[in-house]
């Protein structure tokens, strides 16, 4: 650890509190048995970064947000949620650095909070990320059916999980994420070579959409850049309506300046997955230096391209007249350029294989670090002898999400993907509070500036976020922390190795 002092006891004052410390945490991965390979660099985690947050979004959300919210504005809207984006990046920087070990928030939370809140953040990133890929396995094999229609091709409606008596198995949802999990079973650096060569297509097709759209653009399609504002109209009701609303009969506005602040709470959502850089820490070659890299190099490219191609959309339509269902698509197709609007469907396939691969990567190394910890059966971190790979995790979460991806759209659920993520910045930037206070004489290879003030920001825009989802994702939030309570209490709590440590058992 670079310093002569020796690891300090693990606080146990509550043992549903005690700490786990950051030395113990790191002996913890020399074990050979649950030891991952390192082979990542910084280029691999930033590949990673890139390759899990650039998906459809980019294709969809720039319009819809710029039509239903900020019109040309939307581009500064993307700056400030960018901004929220680095000030939780800063803080899973300097944890990474610090706790180079897989779980990311989940081992965070251990080393500052204690067991239990650790406990609750790693079950809800397991559900978050399993949910989210399950989500976008469904939303890939949509768009390969629809590539498929276009040349002739139909899959029967059973095997499209739209099956004539409501029921279905979506077959190409189920295949994607078994062979994926296989790739992730063979090695990270398969892996990471296999993400690479698909973030290079998906970002060249981006790149190529925004050169193409270029000399689509017109000035006129700018004016006004900042319309007149007004109150967003058609919000649900009952729990459906955001929570804030719920709480304050606060009413979000449309256009005007509130409208840039309305529009980067919506496409902050597209920023979520450069924190999974951080789950990868454990097998990273160097990950004092690389994985800061990682985590903020993803972050600046994604904001710079997600910049990039709404300058370009709202440029070519006017953003009263821009597409709902795929705005930059029908941007191409207004200014009579059918081709781009194939190759825009090309690159949201390749685009959300990446980001299924990667959720898939994050979910598998926090289920990894439960278990070695002892809260989950130590069954599931034993790695393969041949690739290093916690394969037993890996093989059956990815089973559990096929499955679920097959049977089910599981459209309605995706919002716990966003209020998981959210809490776990929070959870994070706490956390790198308490640890400057509680271990001030740990290295800390990339240190977040401003503290605490840095992090009490990302605490107050994260919060702000989250309490502007609908309220029945609150419920459903608040349900399974309360199953996961309960696990932890009949599982979890008697299984700890550092509980067993602390009552000298082995």
């Amino acid at each position: 650890m670079g310093d002569n002092a020796s690891p300090p006891p693990e606080r146990a004052r509550n043992p549903m509190f005690r700490t786990k410390s950051v030395e113990r945490s790191i002996q913890d991965t020399e074990e050979p048995e649950h030891a991952l390979r390192k082979s990542l660099s910084a280029l691999d985690l930033t590949v990673f970064g890139v390759g899990v947050v650039i998906g459809t979004g980019i294709f969809v959300l720039t319009g819809q947000v710029a039509r239903a919210y900020a019109g040309p504005s939307v581009a500064l809207s993307f700056v400030l949620a960018g901004f929220v984006c680095a000030l939780a990046a800063l803080c899973y920087a300097e944890f990474a650095s610090t706790v180079p070990v897989a779980g990311s928030a989940y081992t965070f939370a251990y080393a500052s909070l204690g067991e239990l809140p650790a406990w609750i953040i790693g079950w809800d990133l397991v559900l978050e990320l399993a949910l989210g890929c399950a989500v976008v396995a469904v939303g890939w094999s949509g768009y390969i059916r629809s590539l498929l229609a276009s040349a002739g091709a139909r899959l029967p409606d059973a095997l499209s999980g739209v099956g004539s008596d409501g029921l279905g198995f979506d077959l190409l949802a189920f295949v994607l994420v078994m062979v994926l999990t296989a790739v992730l079973v063979a090695g990270m650096k398969l892996s990471a070579r296999f993400t690479e060569l698909i973030v290079a297509i998906k970002v060249l097709v981006v790149l190529l959409v925004i050169g193409a759209g270029a000399f689509y653009v017109s000035a006129d399609n700018y004016r006004p850049f900042l319309p007149p504002a007004q109150q967003v109209t058609g919000s649900r009701g009952g729990l459906g309506a955001p929570l804030v609303q719920l709480l304050s009969g606060y009413t979000p506005m449309s256009f005007g300046v509130w409208g840039i602040f309305t529009a980067a709470a919506v496409v902050f959502f597209a920023f979520i997955g450069f924190d999974i850089v951080a789950t990868a820490a454990e097998e990273t070659r160097r990950p004092q230096r690389d994985v800061p890299r990682g985590i903020l190099g993803s972050l600046a490219i994604c904001t710079v391209l997600y910049v990039a191609v709404s300058v370009v959309v709202t440029g070519m339509q006017k953003y009263t007249t821009l597409s709902v269902e795929a705005p930059l698509a029908g941007a191409f197709k207004a200014n009579h350029a059918p081709f781009w609007a194939d190759v825009i469907s090309f690159g949201a396939v390749v685009g959300l294989t990446s980001v299924c691969m990667i959720l898939l990567l994050g979910q598998s190394r926090v289920f990894f670090a439960m278990s070695r910890d002892g809260l989950l059966p130590r069954f599931f971190s034993q790695v393969h002898p041949r690739y290093g790979t916690p394969y037993r995790s890996t093989l059956l979460l990815g089973g559990l999400v096929a499955v679920v991806a097959g049977f089910t759209s599981i459209s309605e659920l995706s919002e716990l993907v966003n209020i998981g993520t959210l809490f776990a910045f929070v959870v994070v930037a706490v956390g790198v509070v308490i640890l400057r206070r509680t271990r001030p004489d740990l290295p800390r290879a990339f240190r977040t500036p401003l503290v605490p003030w840095i992090p009490g920001l990302s605490v107050w825009s994260s919060l702000w976020l989250m309490i502007n989802l609908p309220g029945e994702t609150w419920v459903r939030f608040g349900i399974w922390m309360a199953i996961g309570v309960v696990v932890y209490v009949c599982y979890g709590r008697r299984h700890s190795r550092v509980g067993k440590a602390a009552r000298g058992e082995r």
